[in-house]
């Protein structure tokens, strides 16, 4: 059940025109008054004697006869809506919703004899409006400060006691939803997404992308969008706006959103904390020479899971964030045919992105500077490592739900839930052709050398051995576990090591996941190391564009 707080307006017999008239498409369906202040308040929708205009002068009593000292915004209008799977409610029972309400918002507290005036309007089958005037009978305002959240508790107690749908609630760090007008206007210009959605995607991409706030801005207007950044008298940077190239108001003047209308961390202060110069500190494995950039986010990714089950709240938050900025990386440098899904799946973690606890940023730097150096390094040509990262980065999706979960932030949890599906599906698409070269190299494997990679299975993992041995996948974990051993790797370890760190229940093919993180953990692609040398000469930069806009380049460093 969601309850919806509209802005103080000065027009009541307005909102009872619209409450009772047919609506903006037919949609209103014998409009009628289930209870009001009294019981007794004329009923426009179902008595033909009593007009639009008697119930709002009934309702507009105590506005008038406090004169100067009623408020100019009088009129409180709320709507509650159940979810669409939900029963029909009767007239009775919305009755009694709309008293719960508005006794819990402090407009009519049940027993107040001075209560404030109200009606609830029901013109379809799954919802009311509430309409009152926000003066009490002793000509004071009702006490309704934090309407809203005391609406939405009271809400969540009705859905329990009813058996109704439980929704999903937030905790206010969700971004801003685009107005209906805003839709419509969009509607109207042929796209599906408004100006303000497009604008997030591309500033958020833009700050993965980035090095520094200058080229933040930088990058923002090589995509083509208008910049106008605001300064303080001592020359620093107080904040920014963006607008989309075309998207006027009435005066023709561009429509402007500023960062923190686009998203909660998206405002300059923000941006400049996640963009902060650090010290750069390279990845390495054991001893090993310097991970390359791709290396480094994978195993960036890959200990995300590790880190929510063990670090503090602050430091979990910040791999969060990395996480997101991964994701919102990815459509520049993936494959045209899986950028859809991609660009899915970072739209939906966004709101998994942010929660109320402050993220520690300097704790996942190094992992923020390997994403904006993998948009600068060529392309890798082994799809390989793009399975690999989209593997890695699935599970820290999975853990970040779970993280979530378990603190109660339920947009977060369901956000992540919905990032995971569209991961899971670009996945799938991008593991498809690496595995199956993999899996040709597992059938020319001699019988001797796949019986003895049967008996490391059996030794290692003794309880899932006899299904991954019979799983379509599992000549592509011989062939991986051969080149291991070559390596110089002892396979049984290996196997140890991959299973201890994640599930495997939910697993379509467990040989396929054991693949990728035998990949993951020695660094073998394709019979080899992953070598920055096996990159193609397209730069990603010159051949991906941020979602939404015309192609950012990010600016190519010059060597040191």
């Amino acid at each position: 059940m969601i309850t919806n707080i509209g802005k103080a307006g000065a027009n009541t017999q307005g909102v009872l025109r619209y409450l009772y008239g047919p609506g903006r498409a037919n949609e209103h369906t014998d409009p009628h008054l289930v209870a009001s202040w009294d019981g007794f308040a004329p009923d426009p929708g179902r008595d033909e004697a009593a007009t639009l205009a008697q119930l709002a002068t009934g309702l507009d009593l105590r506005v008038k006869q406090a004169g100067d000292r009623a408020p100019d915004k009088h009129v409180w209008h709320c709507s509650v809506r159940a979810a669409p799977e939900d029963r029909i409610l009767t007239d009775d029972e919305w009755a009694t919703i709309a008293r719960r309400i508005l006794n819990a918002t402090g407009i009519a507290p049940a027993g107040d004899p001075d209560a404030c005036r109200w009606v609830a309007v029901r013109h379809a089958d799954d919802h009311i409006h509430i309409v009152a005037t926000k003066v009490r009978g002793d000509l004071r305002e009702p006490r309704n400060w934090n309407d809203y959240p005391r609406a939405d508790k009271e809400a969540a107690a009705i859905e329990k006691e009813y058996g109704l749908r439980q929704v999903v609630r937030g905790d206010h760090t969700a971004a801003k939803r685009p107005t209906r007008a805003e839709k419509e206007k969009a509607l109207r210009a042929g796209h599906t997404a408004t100006p303000r959605e497009r604008l997030r995607t591309t500033v958020r991409t833009t700050v993965a992308a980035a090095t520094d706030t200058e080229e933040f801005f930088t990058i923002l207007r090589s995509a083509g969008v208008l910049v106008d950044i605001q300064y303080f008298p001592s020359g620093d940077i107080r904040g920014y706006k963006v607008a989309l190239p075309g998207d006027t108001n009435a005066k023709g003047e561009p429509v402007w959103f500023s960062g923190s209308a686009l998203g909660p961390d998206l405002s300059y202060p923000k941006i400049s904390e996640r963009l902060a110069p650090t010290e750069p500190t390279p990845m390495r494995r054991h001893s090993d020479r310097p991970l390359t950039a791709w290396q480094q986010v994978t195993d960036g990714a890959d200990r995300i899971p590790d880190v929510l089950d063990q670090a503090d709240d602050v430091v979990g938050q910040a791999y969060i964030t990395v996480l997101a900025e991964t994701l919102d990386a990815l459509p520049l440098i993936a494959p045209a045919s899986h950028r859809p899904q991609l660009a899915q799946a970072a739209a939906a973690f966004e709101r998994a992105s942010r929660s109320r606890i402050r993220p520690r940023h300097q704790q996942a730097q190094a992992t923020r500077l390997a994403i904006k150096a993998i948009v600068r390094e060529p392309a890798p040509k082994d799809g390989a490592l793009l399975a690999i990262l989209l593997d890695a980065l699935l599970l820290a999706v999975v853990a970040a739900q779970h993280w979530h979960h378990t603190r109660h932030h339920d947009q977060q949890a369901e956000a992540a839930r919905q990032a995971a599906e569209h991961l899971q599906a670009a996945y799938q698409a991008a593991a498809a052709q690496p595995l199956t070269v993999i899996h040709q190299r597992g059938l020319h494997l001699t019988l001797a050398v796949q019986q003895e990679q049967a008996a490391l299975v059996r030794q290692a993992l003794p309880d899932l051995a006899e299904q991954v041995l019979a799983e379509p996948g599992w000549p592509a974990l011989a062939a991986t576990l051969t080149d291991a051993q070559k390596s110089g790797h002892d396979p049984t370890i290996l196997l140890a090591e991959a299973t201890r760190r994640r599930e495997l229940d939910t697993a379509t093919s467990i040989s396929d996941v054991l693949v990728w993180r035998l990949h993951r953990l020695v660094g073998v692609v394709g019979g080899g190391p992953a070598h920055p040398d096996s990159a193609s000469t397209t730069r990603v930069g010159s051949s991906a564009a941020v979602p939404g806009t015309s192609r950012p380049q990010p600016p190519r460093r010059s060597s040191r």
